[in-house]
C-alpha cells in the first residue's frame, strides 16, 4: 500500500488527436491550441497524407516534422504536453487499450480514413488507436470534410454513427453572425469541444441572447 506522503500526483488528461489528409487542417491546429489552453495533454499523429495538406494549407515544413510541430505549439511540443507519434509507430502506447486518455478525435477525417476505421482496417498507428477506442468503449469523433458524398461514404458513416462514434462533419453555420473566417473555424472547433464534454465559448450560442 502506498503511504499518503507518497501518493503520485493524478495523470493529467489526455486526449488523441488524429490528423488525415482531407481538407482543413486550420480545424486539428486551432482544436489542439484550444486543448492545451485548457489542460489537457495531447498525443498527435498525422498520415502522410495529413503532412501534405498542413504543408499545402498551412505552410508547414513537412520534411522537418519535430521543427514545424515546435513553431506551431512551442513549449507544449517539447515539455511533455504534446506528444507527436509517426505513424508507422505501431508499438505506441496509443495503440494499447491500456493507455489511458479521454478519448479520440480524427480532425479533419478522410473518407479512406473513415473507411478504415468503419470495417477495422487497422493499417497504421491512426487507425489503430480508432480501433482501441472502439474496442474499449471510449469517444472517438470523427470530422469528415468531404463533398460531395456517395454512397459508400454514407454507409460507412451511417456503420459508425451506429456503433456510438460521433460523427461531426465540418459545416460552419451562419447564424451566429460570423465576421470572419476565424468566427466560423471557431464555431467548428467549439462544436467539437462541446461534444467531448468540453465547456468553451468559442460561438454565439442560439438562444443565449435572450437568457
Amino acid at each position: 500500500m502506498t503511504s499518503a506522503g507518497n501518493e503520485s500526483s493524478p495523470a493529467p488528461k489526455r486526449w488523441i488527436v488524429g490528423i488525415t489528409g482531407a481538407s482543413g487542417a486550420v480545424y486539428a491546429i486551432t482544436l489542439c491550441h484550444r486543448l492545451l489552453e485548457v489542460g489537457f495533454h495531447l498525443h498527435l499523429v498525422v498520415t502522410d497524407a495529413g503532412w501534405r495538406v498542413l504543408k499545402e494549407e498551412r505552410g508547414w515544413d513537412s520534411s522537418r516534422r519535430a521543427d514545424a510541430l515546435q513553431t506551431a505549439f512551442g513549449e507544449a511540443a517539447s515539455d511533455g504536453r504534446l506528444t507527436y507519434h509517426p505513424l508507422g509507430d505501431i508499438g505506441a502506447g496509443i495503440a494499447s487499450g491500456s493507455f489511458r486518455c479521454e478519448g479520440m478525435v480524427v480532425i479533419p477525417c478522410s473518407m479512406g480514413s473513415l473507411s478504415a476505421i468503419a470495417n477495422g482496417s487497422s493499417t497504421n498507428l491512426l487507425t489503430r488507436a480508432a480501433d482501441v477506442m472502439m474496442k474499449e468503449g471510449r469517444p472517438l469523433l470523427l470530422v469528415p470534410r468531404e463533398t460531395p458524398l456517395h454512397a459508400i461514404h454514407l454507409e460507412n458513416m451511417l456503420k459508425l454513427a451506429r456503433l456510438g462514434i460521433r460523427i461531426i462533419p465540418a459545416m460552419p453555420a451562419f447564424y451566429h453572425a460570423p465576421q470572419t473566417l476565424d468566427d466560423l473555424i471557431a464555431f467548428q472547433v467549439g462544436k467539437i469541444m462541446d461534444n467531448m464534454g468540453i465547456s468553451n465559448n468559442l460561438f454565439n450560442r442560439w438562444g443565449e441572447e435572450h437568457d
